[in-house]
């Protein structure tokens, strides 16, 4: 099981989330990949290194992209990290991520 670290900027549209459904569903999707962390889809050019989860509800689209990265304690064990970099509807969320990332 990977580690998990939330940046502010999706802190903050998680805290706005008002509708109980559709944040059990960023919940699930941030359990998804926490155990799986390759499940998203490996983004290119400028966003090179992010992966994106697609979520549908109530005929919206949003996305989740994080960054996985991997470190090796002193132990000798290596451990995952996941980095969730930005949450919200699809709608100017790439442009933003850019600006971000």
């Amino acid at each position: 099981m990977a580690r998990l670290v939330i940046q502010p900027a999706a802190q903050r549209y998680f805290k706005k989330i008002k509708n109980s459904n559709l944040k059990k569903l960023f919940k699930d999707a941030i359990a998804a990949i926490l155990d799986d962390p390759s499940l998203g889809e490996m983004k290119r050019a400028d966003l090179l290194g992010i992966q994106c989860v697609d979520i549908y509800y109530n005929k919206t689209n949003y996305e989740v992209a994080y960054h996985v990265v991997n470190v090796d304690t002193e132990e000798g064990i290596g451990e995952t990290i996941v980095v969730v970099l930005l949450a919200g509807t699809r709608e100017n969320f790439y442009k933003e991520l850019k600006r971000y990332w």
